[in-house]
C-alpha cells in the first residue's frame, strides 16, 4: 500500500485539522482542457474513452499536472449503470447521453439485466486501479455514481429531461413500480461503489444531479431515502482509513438539515446556497463541500480571487471545508482562470486553519 503524501481532501472530510482548504472540481478532467479533447478525439467516442483504463487514466491526471488539486476523480460517467442493466446507452451530439430501451412498466423492470459490478462494469474497476498506481500516492482518488433517483429519470425520459414529466407521473402515480426501480437501483449502486473502494477509491461522491428537482416530501421519498439505503452497504474503511462519502444534491440547499442526518460525511452544495447559512445548519455533523459558481470562471482572475475570498470567508475558521464549485466546470472556460482560482484557495485559506 502505498502511503498517501497528501490527505488534506481526505482530513477536511473527516473534519480533521488541516492547514489549508483542500480544493477539487467536478468535471476537471473535461472539455475546457485543449489535452483533454485531443484524448477524446483518439480515443473514438465518449464511451469509448470510459471503456479504455489507460485513457481513462490520462485525462485523470490531466488536470492534476496542471494545477496542484487535492484529489482526483475517476474519468467515468454517471451511466455506466443503466448501460450495464441493459438499456444501450449511447450520445448523440449537442443532445447529451440517449437510452435505446427505457423503463416505464413493469415488464421494464422486469426485463433489466441482474448485474455484478466486478464482472458487469469490470472497465471501471480496471480504471480505477490504473489510476490508483498512476498517482502513486500523490492524492487520493475519488470513485463516484449517480443517485438512485438521478440514474432513474435518464432510464423513465429516456434521456435527458427538462421537465421530467414522465418519471414524475410514475413516482405520483405509480409509486410501488417507483420505489422498486428505485431499490433495484440503490442495491446496483451499492455493489458498484463498493467495488470501486476494493480496487481503490479513496472516498466516495454521489451525484444527485436531478433531486432538486422534486417537491419536499418527494425529495425524501425517492431520492434521499434511497441514497441513505446505499450509504449504510458501503464500506466504512479500506487500507486501514476511512472512506469518506459526499453527497450532491443539485438545487437541494433547502433540505440541508435532512441531508445531513443521511450518514455521509460531507455534503456538497451549489452556488444557490449560502455556505455560510449552509454551515450554521449543519453545525459539526457534517463537513460541506462547494459552492463557487461555475460561470464565475468567465470572470477575471482578480474578480474570482475576491469570490474565493467571500466564500472563504463565509465557511469561517477550522476544518470541514473542501472547495470545489457549485457544479462541474463547462467547456468554455478558459484553464488559466483555473489557475487563478486554485491560487487564491490555496494562497487565501490558510489563514483560516491556524490556531
Amino acid at each position: 500500500m502505498t502511503e498517501l503524501k497528501n490527505d488534506r481532501f481526505l482530513r477536511a472530510l473527516m473534519r480533521q485539522p488541516v492547514d489549508r482548504t483542500p480544493i477539487w472540481m467536478m468535471r476537471q478532467a473535461g472539455r475546457y482542457l485543449p489535452e483533454y479533447r485531443a484524448t477524446r478525439a483518439q480515443a473514438g467516442s465518449f464511451l469509448d474513452l470510459c471503456k479504455n483504463a489507460e485513457l481513462a487514466c490520462e485525462v485523470t491526471m490531466q488536470p492534476l499536472r496542471r494545477y496542484p488539486m487535492d484529489a482526483a476523480i475517476l474519468f467515468s460517467d454517471i451511466l455506466t449503470v443503466p448501460d450495464a442493466l441493459g438499456l444501450g446507452l449511447y450520445f448523440e451530439e449537442g443532445e447529451g447521453p440517449r437510452f435505446c430501451k427505457t423503463v416505464r412498466s413493469e415488464e421494464d423492470l422486469a426485463a433489466l439485466n441482474d448485474i455484478k459490478a466486478a464482472d458487469d462494469l469490470s472497465y471501471v474497476m480496471n480504471a480505477v486501479s490504473t489510476i490508483r498506481r498512476e498517482l502513486n500516492g500523490a492524492v487520493p482518488l475519488i470513485g463516484f455514481s449517480g443517485s438512485p433517483w438521478t440514474l432513474a429519470t435518464y432510464m423513465v425520459e429516456g434521456g435527458s429531461s427538462k421537465d421530467f414529466r414522465r418519471i414524475k407521473a410514475m413516482a405520483y402515480d405509480q409509486p410501488q413500480l417507483m420505489h422498486a426501480l428505485l431499490a433495484l437501483l440503490a442495491d446496483a449502486v451499492a455493489d458498484y461503489l463498493t467495488e470501486q473502494v476494493k480496487a481503490g477509491a479513496q472516498a466516495l461522491q454521489i451525484f444527485d444531479t436531478w433531486g432538486g428537482s422534486l417537491s419536499a416530501a418527494g425529495y425524501k421519498e425517492f431520492s434521499l431515502k434511497y441514497m441513505q439505503r446505499i450509504i449504510a452497504r458501503l464500506p466504512n474503511e479500506h487500507e486501514g482509513r476511512p472512506v469518506p462519502v459526499i453527497v450532491f444534491t443539485k438545487g437541494g440547499g433547502q433540505w440541508l438539515p435532512a441531508i445531513a442526518g443521511c450518514g455521509a460525511q460531507a455534503v456538497g452544495i451549489d452556488w444557490t446556497t449560502d455556505i455560510a447559512l449552509a454551515r450554521e445548519q449543519v453545525g459539526d455533523r457534517v463537513a460541506l463541500q462547494g459552492n463557487m459558481d461555475p460561470a464565475m470562471l468567465y470572470a477575471s482572475p482578480a474578480r474570482i480571487r475576491e469570490e474565493v475570498a467571500g466564500i472563504l470567508a463565509g465557511f469561517g475558521h477550522g476544518t470541514g471545508h473542501v472547495f470545489n464549485l457549485g457544479h462541474g466546470i463547462t467547456p468554455e472556460v478558459n484553464p488559466d482562470h483555473v489557475t487563478a482560482f486554485v491560487d487564491a484557495v490555496q494562497e487565501l485559506s490558510p489563514q483560516y486553519h491556524q490556531g
